[in-house]
């Protein structure tokens, strides 16, 4: 079925000028003569995109898209208008406008907006809405209105489709799995498999025969034949989570399957083609890896085609009310508690901090809450010590005489590895030596307390 795109604008003129070029283009059309008209419109019709005039009496574009938001109506926006001014602008993508456009309107400059934001809505309905994964996808969905987040949203719809290699960018816990998940879920490739493999979560000597496969014999232990994750992703996307930590030899192959789509198991002779997208995730600094000679540079260029960078929590602290709205509805469904949220000053607490963790931090404090508390509306004596209290010093530990031994200890215990990762640029390897443990101990504690 064709997109439906809802026009609202008070001149009937641009109206029924709208609708006829996006009949033509194989849209269909309702039109709208004002902001609550158009209102009532979305309620009842919840069309694939929404073209909103800013300048209208009584309720303005600005206004119906405030409305929008508190109704938790999840609709791309295009806002349109004659009178354009930075203060607009910049109010109507911080409200979350998919986009906006100055009239007179350029028709393909229109149309190609409006492509690629009944993509977004149907990326939104794909991950959050269809049957056979619901409760994944409630789990799953990207969350977050703030401008960057929304450009990030654009990018994804733009490049979903193309074949082009992605590089996703952030500090750990920031999402990029998700994002890598939002672009195979959005492409042609969907009726295929979304592969994944953390590269740093794999010891180096097997790496290789997980990406590649290997024959029977090809090592100890090595009792049959096994696909290796390319293969299975064949026509399919595979996600290469922390790519930084690959070996320079496990790289120059990865490189040859990206210049000619085909490699050998390891152990084996037979050239296996593929035809499968690479997205790749890293929270380091790949260029710094190049200048330490510890990541290709013809490596680097062929996965970063395509640059997403994922924002650190700290720098959209207004989209941590709707997360934890999200993540609290999620934890109350899976425990089988009535929890219905935090109340205001405990909300503050939380956009107040930092979130060195990010939102896997965050998940991690919620989940806490809901599976601690006997209360339905969350308050500060629900949330860690380390939260309430901006002065870390050791002198906290008065104020938790309550808890048990174990739960202070690994309060302690989490906020020095966050502490030693931040001071060490989440590098983990570097953050194990500072902290005097091996590798894969810190991997374990980082996962126990829900920051990787």
């Amino acid at each position: 079925m064709s997109k439906l795109v809802l026009v609202v604008d008070d001149e009937q003129s641009v109206r029924e000028t709208l609708r006829d070029i996006l009949e033509d283009n194989c849209y269909r059309v309702e039109l709208a003569s004002n902001g609550q008209e158009g209102l009532d419109m979305i309620d009842r019709l919840n069309p694939d995109t929404v073209l909103l005039d800013i300048r209208m009496p009584e309720i303005d574009g600005i206004r119906a898209l405030e409305i929008i938001n508190k109704r938790g109506q999840h609709v791309p926006v295009i806002l349109i208008t004659a009178y354009g001014s930075t203060e607009t602008t910049i109010e109507g993508m911080r409200l979350g406008a998919f986009d906006y456009l100055m009239k007179p309107l350029k028709i393909n400059e229109l149309l190609d907006t409006v492509k690629k934001a009944t993509e977004v809505k149907a990326m939104v309905q794909r991950s959050g809405q269809a049957e056979h994964e619901v409760e994944r996808a409630k789990d799953n969905i990207m969350v977050g209105k703030s401008p960057v987040m929304q450009n990030i949203y654009k990018t994804i719809g733009r490049v979903a489709n193309s074949t082009a290699t992605v590089l996703i960018r952030g500090e750990s816990g920031t999402g990029k799995e998700l994002v890598a998940e939002a672009i195979h879920a959005n492409s042609v490739r969907r009726a295929y498999s979304f592969v994944k493999i953390n590269c740093a979560s794999i010891p180096e000597n097997l790496l290789e025969s997980e990406l590649f496969g290997h024959e029977k014999g090809a090592f100890t232990g090595a009792v049959a034949s096994k696909q290796g994750k390319f293969e299975m992703a064949h026509r399919g996307t595979i996600f290469l989570d922390e790519i930084a930590e690959m070996s320079l030899s496990t790289q120059a192959k990865l490189l040859r399957v990206l210049q000619d789509r085909e490699f050998e198991r390891v152990g084996g002779t037979e050239t296996i083609r593929v035809d499968t997208r690479i997205v790749a995730a890293t929270n380091k600094n790949l260029e710094k890896c190049i200048k330490d000679g510890t990541f290709r540079e013809d490596l680097y260029y062929r996965i970063n085609v395509v640059e997403i960078v994922l924002p650190p929590l700290r720098e959209r602290k207004e989209d941590i009310p709707e997360l934890v709205c999200h993540i609290i509805k999620r934890c109350s469904r899976e425990h089988g508690k009535p929890v219905s949220g935090f109340d205001r000053e405990a909300m503050t607490v939380l956009e107040n901090y930092d979130w060195p963790g990010n939102i896997r931090e965050l998940k991690n404090v919620c989940e806490r809450a809901v599976l601690m508390s006997s209360r339905p509306l969350l308050t500060v004596e629900d949330l860690p010590h380390s939260l309430r209290k901006k002065d870390r010093r050791i002198e906290w530990l008065g104020e938790i005489q309550g808890d048990s031994l174990k739960e202070i200890v690994a309060e302690v215990e989490r906020e020095v590895i966050l502490k030693a990762l931040a001071e060490n640029n989440w590098n983990r390897t570097a953050t194990a030596q500072a902290l005097k443990i091996n590798r894969s101990s810190l991997y374990a504690k980082m996962k126990e307390f829900g920051i990787i």
